[in-house]
């Protein structure tokens, strides 16, 4: 399989939109996935990469690539879709990737929160949920508000434990804002993601104090020694009462894995099994004109010095690393 036609600008190499979905299918088709599953991943890849989210976009590909070559996630996986309530969509990914099942069911989620007010979808048996901002973005793009969390293998701990005990366990939050983009906060509850300390690490850039503990459960700045050993919460315990929050949603209300069940993603080819948890909500229901509302709030802490997540300008190419494009164009040689 061959690659976009793609144009080279110094160090970056840049595509538009198109391009990089149709460069995206083609490496995930490569490695042995169906078309529908090509799809959704290449979306998401994508919509990271325009929210500024590079490090889960292109670069966490890659990661994608080897669960499927490794046998991590499922090519040609089909998820049960399931009705517990009127309220409540209920999914087994069936070991295949998180954006699928949300996919599948995005049009039920939207139409029952309208209907109804609020509504719940619970996802279990997936591999990590990628960027979590790419589910709370496009129910804020329908016009609701929505809480995300999910979680994954066990790489996050406190001072007190020095035992990895939680996922990295983002939380998303995504709004409506009338007349622009949506506000759409995306974070984890680690002190930084997982993603940020391998990044470091590739570079040979030492970490800031506070992200990490080594093996031995010493605090450590050396990025390499953070990815044997543990992340920290952000924050100390509050840090962690999110973390576990979120680990409550995400793994016990969906019957996903608990963290510390979680196979690893770095290592092996069992799936992690992680969870994915959404509420989302009609604001109309209560609130007819909250997005004008909110656009006006946004405004005045806007001018107030505030940044509000989300709200950047959204670009018109993508720029990928030569060493990420390198090791796309490997995986589709390799699976010819």
């Amino acid at each position: 399989m061959g690659v976009p036609n793609i144009d080279y600008h110094g160090e970056s190499m840049q595509l538009d939109i198109e391009q990089a979905k149709a460069l995206a299918r083609t490496a995930i088709m490569a490695v042995g996935a169906d078309a529908p599953t090509a799809a959704s991943l290449a979306n998401a890849t994508v919509a990271a990469e325009l929210s500024g989210h590079g490090s889960v976009g292109f670069a966490h590909l890659l990661d994608y690539l080897r669960g499927f070559s490794k046998g991590q996630i499922a090519r040609s996986a089909q998820p049960d879709i399931a009705f517990p309530t009127l309220t409540t969509i209920k999914v087994d990914a069936k070991h295949g990737i998180a954006q699928l099942g949300f996919d599948l069911a995005f049009n039920e989620l939207v139409e029952r929160a309208k209907q109804y007010g609020v509504a719940l979808f619970a996802q279990a048996n997936s591999y990590t949920a990628g960027e979590l901002g790419y589910y709370t973005r496009r129910l804020a793009d329908a016009g609701l508000i929505s809480l995300a969390t999910s979680n994954g293998p066990a790489l996050v701990t406190t001072p007190q434990s020095r035992q990895r005990v939680f996922g990295t366990n983002p939380l998303s939050f995504g709004a409506p804002i009338a007349g622009g983009a949506p506000l759409v906060i995306d974070q984890a509850s680690s002190a930084t993601a997982f993603v940020n300390i391998r990044e470091a690490a590739a570079k040979g850039h030492a970490i800031p104090e506070g992200w990490a503990l080594d093996a031995a459960g010493m605090p450590t700045t050396d990025a390499n020694d953070a990815l044997t050993g543990m992340l920290l919460a952000f924050g100390g315990a509050r840090g962690a009462n999110i973390a576990l929050m979120v680990e409550v949603l995400s793994a016990g209300l969906t019957g996903a894995n608990w963290s510390l069940d979680c196979p690893s993603f770095e290592h092996g080819n069992a799936s992690p099994g992680a969870g994915l948890c959404i509420v989302a909500i009609a604001p109309a229901a209560l609130a007819p004109d909250f997005a004008t509302r909110l656009a006006l709030h946004v405004e005045r802490l806007s001018a107030k010095g505030i940044y509000v997540a989300g709200r950047g300008d959204r670009p018109d190419v993508i720029e990928v690393a030569p060493s990420v494009l390198s090791e796309i164009e490997r995986y589709c040689a390799h699976n010819l």
